[in-house]
């Protein structure tokens, strides 16, 4: 996508009217962009995948313990190990440097032997599907930074999240839906706005309520119960708002106002029944383990991310907290994993079921993963009741469908799993590799801001080649 400044199409009809010359290639482009900044686009490159659904997990899922154990650590469990980290770095709670074995057996699992905890039974059933990275990393240690480099590519700032990104390049193949959807959101906006990208391109922000009454959607409802009525006070206001971006030229942030309210008009009309999940089949409903105390609230959220992606979404995130095993780790994580497991490998299988998965990339991830040795924040615990510290030095991500090898492993970390070793991802390496695969070039899907081109991956990024099919 080229880089420019956005302009109003008022502005440029006045521009080329009146004689001031031609616009760029890129102006005119950028003048499309902002007219109908949700009209879907061709990518430029061939493409494996159509849309995204990226899985979550806040708070940093345990590598150690659900995909990458260590024989050395299991051998040496309970006993202080020489740590490979920078002896000036301070690591609360961690000072001792116990050996942190996995809480319960990680087992290679279908034919392609990849190595699954236990805890993930349902994971470990489509483990012939998976393309697992265990070698990722990221450059900070803390949670807010770290998972907003993972949805924005900064660590600190306020940029355009990978949804609307990849929104703006690609647009939405159903003009009566976002083509952005987040669902359960974080509380930190940042990680699913658009910051200088049109307002169009943001994160519809989803919250599935357990009692059914409430809307998922704000303000989805028609006040007015009356579609005509509405449409009339629609066109009341679109009329000032147009009359107003007129007297005052380029606005992105108007022009993408203008935009988002015909959108929500139209999602009052379409969303309802999408969001209903009780036309669903009963296996529908078991295959992701809705009515049952675990799984319900998540279960409902990838079930809805596989309606919203078949209706045309092009970006739908689910978060899934509770991840952050700082403490007594053997009974918090079975917790985390008993909530996900079954809901986040169904919706896969349903997406292959449904003929969906070959175009859809399906991301696992956490924004960092957990140490090897424990930690101990009250100092005097037994190892039993230990947690781990925060890891962006290397953590696991899998990924499914949209082209990418299924039962592959990649990546390598050294006897302690800390650093890696081989196949090491960086989060802007996989940013590079998502837009691939959607046919989008990351070094060419830019926007002018402030005097320079901003992109996703900033000035980072290699496409994993390793791991295509």
């Amino acid at each position: 996508m080229p880089p420019n400044h956005p302009i109003s199409r008022r502005a440029w009809l006045q521009r080329t009217a009146t004689g001031f010359g031609a616009l760029a290639l890129h102006d005119l482009a950028q003048a499309a962009a902002a007219a109908t900044p949700l009209a879907a686009k061709v990518s430029r490159r061939p493409a494996k995948a159509k849309r995204v659904i990226f899985l979550f997990m806040s708070g940093g899922p345990s590598q150690p313990d659900l995909f990458d154990p260590k024989e050395y650590i299991r051998r040496m469990h309970g006993k202080t190990i020489s740590a490979p980290i920078n002896p000036n770095e301070l690591r609360v709670g961690t000072d001792k440097f116990l050996a942190l074995a996995a809480q319960t057996g990680v087992r290679p699992r279908g034919e392609s032997g990849m190595l699954i905890s236990d805890l993930m039974p349902h994971t470990a059933s489509i483990a012939d599907d998976l393309c697992l990275l265990r070698a990722v990393h990221s450059d900070n240690n803390q949670h807010q930074p770290a998972a907003l480099q993972f949805h924005t590519g900064v660590t600190a700032d306020v940029r355009p999240s990978m949804g609307s990104w990849i929104c703006y390049g690609l647009g939405s193949e159903n003009q009566n839906l976002p083509g952005f959807i987040t669902i359960h959101p974080d509380s930190d906006t940042r990680l699913y706005g658009s910051s200088f990208l049109p307002a169009a391109h943001q994160g519809t922000k989803v919250i599935i309520p357990q009692n059914g009454q409430q809307s998922p959607i704000d303000y989805l409802s028609d006040v007015s119960g009356n579609p005509g009525t509405q449409r009339e006070r629609l066109n009341f206001t679109q009329r000032m708002n147009r009359r107003l971006l007129g007297m005052v030229g380029a606005d992105p942030g108007m022009e993408g106002m203008i935009e988002s309210m015909e959108i929500a008009f139209r999602m009052q009309t379409a969303t309802p029944e999408l969001v209903d999940l009780t036309n669903e089949s009963v296996a529908t409903k078991k295959l992701y383990g809705i009515g049952e105390k675990e799984t319900d609230r998540n279960g409902r959220a990838c079930l809805l991310a596989r309606k919203m992606s078949e209706a045309g979404v092009r970006f739908v995130q689910v978060t899934m907290g509770g991840w952050d095993h700082h403490g007594d780790i053997r009974n918090a994580l079975p917790k985390s994993c008993a909530g996900t497991d079954q809901p986040c490998a169904a919706l896969v299988k349903d997406l292959q079921a449904r003929g969906l998965l070959e175009d859809t990339l399906v991301i696992w991830s956490g924004e960092f993963g957990r140490t090897p040795w424990s930690q101990d924040l009250s100092g005097t615990s037994p190892i039993e009741k230990h947690g781990r510290e925060h890891q962006p030095e290397s953590f696991c991500t899998w990924m499914a469908g949209g082209g990418v090898k299924a039962g592959f492993t990649f990546g390598e970390t050294d006897d302690f799993g800390f650093r890696p070793v081989s196949g090491k991802v960086h989060l802007h390496d996989l940013h590079a590799t998502i837009l691939h695969q959607l046919g989008l070039d990351h070094e060419q899907l830019t926007w002018r801001h402030l005097g320079r081109d901003f992109r996703l991956t900033d000035v980072y990024g290699t496409v994993v080649q390793e791991i295509l099919g």
